[in-house]
């Protein structure tokens, strides 16, 4: 594989829905699957709000949308789905069972030529290379925002051939994004790592109940001038993801914090996505103008 032109979304949610349309507005032949076609529908959805965006400050021309959008197909069709990729970016849930379902399925089903990319949050591409039957062509390719937050992580596992890594640094640039190399298997990788002590610092604040959500994040973004502080960033993050990444920490903190996710999970409050999460949305509190002050 010398070069990239047909990109597979594992995974309809809302960042594989970002990756996805940022592939396509780079040029790329875009493929978008999901087991469930509702998904697949809310992923056109996403796309079109954020290419309205995107459109409204120039990132795009206004007249270039319907073209960037005939470049993505939607399918709950494995077999069809996988026959022409160069490339896969999986987003689907970050639970290890799934993924290995997932990669077995895939590895099964694609052409010699593709490149398996994981775009899990904290798991490692290790868990998964093996099972997807060609290893040497596993790695990490970690989007953030991909339209705001631009860095994406190229995390290899010690069993990545060398000659994927450059590929990938010249997708990611393709993509408009930052590569960084992540040179050792890390959870969390770079920023996510360096977040998540932040995350864990706001959870232990509000279990031990030494401080509310508000107070919590207005002490953050008062201090270092931020838009929204940590139960915020959780929000936009996704609390599903975050519980996730947090029940099968073995520390008390945080087996007490995923607890606490857990409740607004059960009640459907995953966050910015859903529409409720420690906030309301699309109007949540710390954006009113006087969220600082009252």
């Amino acid at each position: 594989m010398t070069e990239i032109k047909n990109v597979l979304i594992l995974g309809a949610g809302t960042l594989g829905s970002r990756i996805g349309l940022q592939a396509a507005i780079s040029n790329y032949n875009v493929v978008v699957y999901d087991i469930h076609e509702r998904a697949l529908q809310q992923s056109l959805k996403v796309m079109e709000k954020v290419l309205k965006y995107a459109a409204k400050v120039r990132m795009v021309n206004e007249e270039d949308k319907p073209q960037i959008l005939s470049r993505i197909k939607f399918t709950t069709n494995a077999h069809n789905a996988v026959k022409d990729a160069d490339i896969i970016s999986e987003s689907v849930t970050e639970e290890p069972s799934i993924k290995e379902k997932v990669w077995k399925q895939f590895g099964e089903l694609a052409p010699a030529k593709t490149i398996f990319t994981t775009n899990t949050s904290y798991l490692l591409p290790s868990q998964f290379a093996t099972i997807s039957g060609r290893p040497e062509k596993f790695c990490a390719f970690h989007f953030h925002d991909v339209f705001t937050a631009r860095v994406v992580d190229i995390m290899p596992h010690p069993g990545t051939h060398p000659d994927i890594i450059p590929l990938l640094f010249d997708f990611g640039k393709r993509l408009n994004q930052v590569p960084v190399l992540v040179k050792k298997e890390s959870p969390g990788y770079i920023f996510n790592f360096m977040l998540m002590a932040l995350i864990g610092a706001a959870g232990r604040l509000k279990t031990r109940d030494i401080g509310s959500i508000e107070d919590i994040d207005k002490s953050w973004m008062v201090n270092f001038n931020m838009p929204m502080g940590p139960f915020g960033i959780l929000d936009n993050i996704g609390l599903d993801t975050a519980w996730h990444v947090t029940k099968d920490r073995d520390d008390g903190a945080s087996k007490s914090f995923a607890t606490l996710l857990k409740a607004y999970v059960d009640q459907g409050k995953l966050g910015e996505k859903s529409g409720e999460g420690f906030y309301k949305y699309p109007n949540p509190a710390y954006k009113d103008s006087d969220f600082l002050t009252r």
